[in-house]
């Protein structure tokens, strides 16, 4: 994907952060772009020494980006290091500089789901969904001391679950109207929608760790002799303390109700409580807001762009429908 956060990263680039990273001994021997993502450079680079590692860089900071999109390359660590304490299967981190902007980590040998699932049978797809689900279960234990982005500002940041996500939600919507984005609805009337209905967020009270972008393009499994395995996780620079039925936002959003009831089951054991639903829902409208406005900063190919608005504006409408009739 083509986006103008992506730094283009010539050889040198490359072989000067690997040494950075790795030590000046380090050498490349051979390395390639990983086109699969949005938002950072990643490059799979192989080293004399026989390693795989990847190279991700952070995009340059000058660049106008989102109101929430700060630290991320900090926050990505620190859910690397939560999450090993959880057992959540991750690439080993060689280096990471945040103040530079780059990190250094294991290549996965194994294939990214949204590709593997293609030669898989349906029966193998149910038990992978439930098994991502287990593993986020395991993730989502993991707490933190308040709820919002580990941002080092403390923006968003509050003991109160409820007041960190209406501040989550006035960033983004700043950041709508600032770039004068379509909401299918005006912003006055998307933020009086979610604060009417916010009271169900009370119910919330201790603060787990989400990864928040678990879609199938961020989840390696492999084949092993009993099946499919999941072999890691991958681009945790969206993690946040909060709720963990956020998580179920782009872990059920994109399949089947087949394949979602599977991830719920791993996940929780049981279906969704109505309240449930409503806090999935709120949840939705802050993904749909996100994929609306970054777009304004992303600069994809206009055609692009408006494939992505085809479908994500009908959704947001649709979810804001439903707060609107609750």
């Amino acid at each position: 994907m083509e986006s103008v956060t992506k730094r283009k990263l010539t050889p040198d680039d490359i072989r000067q952060f690997i040494r950075a990273g790795l030590g000046p001994d380090a050498e490349v021997v051979a390395h390639s772009e990983f086109t699969e993502g949005f938002y950072a450079a990643v490059h799979g680079v192989t080293l004399a020494d026989g390693r795989q590692v990847v190279l991700k860089v952070a995009p340059d900071p000058t660049l106008r980006q989102l109101r929430y999109e700060v630290d991320l390359m900090r926050t990505e660590i620190e859910f690397y290091e939560k999450a090993a304490t959880a057992g959540v299967p991750l690439p080993r981190l060689w280096h990471a500089d945040p103040d530079v902007g780059f990190m250094i980590m294991e290549r996965l040998g194994g294939n990214l789901f949204s590709k593997a699932k293609e030669e898989m049978s349906a029966e193998e797809i149910q038990q992978v969904r439930r098994h991502i689900g287990e593993l986020c279960a395991r993730l989502n234990r993991v707490r933190g001391e308040l709820f919002g982005y580990p941002r080092r500002d403390g923006r968003t940041r509050s003991a109160s679950w409820r007041e960190a996500f209406l501040a989550i939600i006035a960033d983004i919507l700043a950041d709508a109207e600032e770039f004068e984005r379509d909401l299918t609805r005006p912003v006055s009337e998307v933020r009086a929608l979610i604060e009417r209905n916010a009271a169900v967020l009370d119910a919330v009270t201790e603060p787990a760790l989400v990864h928040f972008d678990l879609w199938d393009g961020n989840i390696f499994v492999r084949r092993e002799a009993g099946g499919w395995a999941i072999e890691g996780i991958i681009d945790g620079e969206r993690a946040l303390y909060a709720d963990p039925i956020l998580e179920l936002v782009s872990l059920i959003t994109f399949c089947g109700p087949e394949e979602a009831a599977a991830v719920v089951d791993g996940w929780l054991g049981r279906p969704l409580t109505d309240d449930e639903q409503l806090r999935l829902c709120l949840y939705r409208v802050y993904l749909w807001l996100i994929l609306v406005v970054e777009l304004a900063v992303r600069l994809y190919p206009p055609d692009e762009e408006q494939r992505v608005l085809s479908w994500v504006r009908p959704n947001l409408a649709a979810d804001l429908d439903r707060l609107a009739s609750l």
